[in-house]
């Protein structure tokens, strides 16, 4: 089959049961589509609000049992019918892309944390919803896992969100790095820049790690798939961190090699990856 992508990390790949494929593709293209409509294109804020309603509206009418004809309503339909999934976490998701459109500042960790959790989080606990095991461990391990992912992004593209008018790094990080948003505009990589990426950099190892246990708790092949989404972060870092945190000029993304090591370290996971932890870190 074709692999599908979302952002840096396979979806429905070979190692996902055959059983569930069709759900997974099916809410990956529904938050894909939506995220879409929040960040693509030439509508207007209200234009955009507008269509995000109209996902809503379609929730409802699937609650109600009548999906709309048009994609990705149905297969979605299916899905939640089929695996009993709730509708909560895609109601969280659009909350999210809605806060993308009027929210382009986050003045502190705890307000882009309550971001991730319904614009990442829902999609691990969708999952775990698909694989038969969600308990309350897991949501927490899985949580970690999906706000690490989001946050790895965030660092990723900085560049693209500035262009977009966003900025996701907090602004009481900046402040307290000596940081200002002249450095975004102007791709400004000095030593202050530099102990800031290092900063979230590691803040994003340390929360991916903590998920790690949950590899380790599912069977066999779901654990190769999540090994190689937590290598895949891990190796997404490595690539800031070579830059020295200057993602204005090198926006990592794998390679071919990267991928080789990301499907070694899925094999051979590393009991716990090593976080460096930058003196400014503190």
């Amino acid at each position: 089959m074709s692999v599908a992508h979302y952002e840096n990390f396979p979806v429905a790949s070979l190692l996902v049961p055959r059983a569930v494929r069709p759900a997974i593709i099916a809410i990956y293209r529904f938050a894909r589509a939506a995220d879409d409509l929040a960040d693509e294109g030439d509508l207007p804020a209200a234009g955009r609000l507008a269509a995000l309603a109209r996902y809503e509206g379609a929730l409802d009418a699937i609650a109600a049992g009548t999906p709309p004809d048009e994609p990705p309503f149905p297969e979605l339909a299916d899905a939640i019918a089929r695996h009993g999934l709730p509708l909560a976490p895609f109601r969280d998701l659009l909350s999210a892309f809605r806060q993308d459109v009027t929210t382009v500042r986050y003045a502190s960790w705890d307000l882009l944390l309550d971001y991730c959790r319904r614009s990442a989080n829902p999609i691990g606990r969708l999952m775990l919803r698909l694989y038969g095991a969600e308990t309350s461990t897991h949501l927490v391990l899985s949580d970690a896992i999906c706000t690490a992912l989001q946050l790895i992004n965030f660092w990723q593209d900085i560049a693209a969100d500035w262009r977009r008018g966003r900025l996701y790094l907090p602004l009481d990080d900046l402040a307290r790095f000596g940081v200002t948003e002249t450095h975004v505009a102007q791709g400004r990589c000095d030593d202050a820049w530099r102990a800031l990426i290092a900063f979230e950099s590691a803040r994003a190892r340390r929360l991916l790690e903590s998920g790690r246990p949950l590899a380790r708790a599912l069977p066999w092949r779901l654990r190769l798939e999540l090994s190689g989404v937590l290598a895949g972060g891990h190796r997404i870092l490595d690539g800031i961190d070579a830059t020295g945190g200057d993602v204005f000029r090198r926006r990592p993304v794998l390679s071919r090699a990267d991928w080789a090591a990301v499907t070694c370290n899925a094999l051979f996971p590393p009991r716990r990856h090593r976080v460096r932890q930058p003196e400014a870190a503190t």
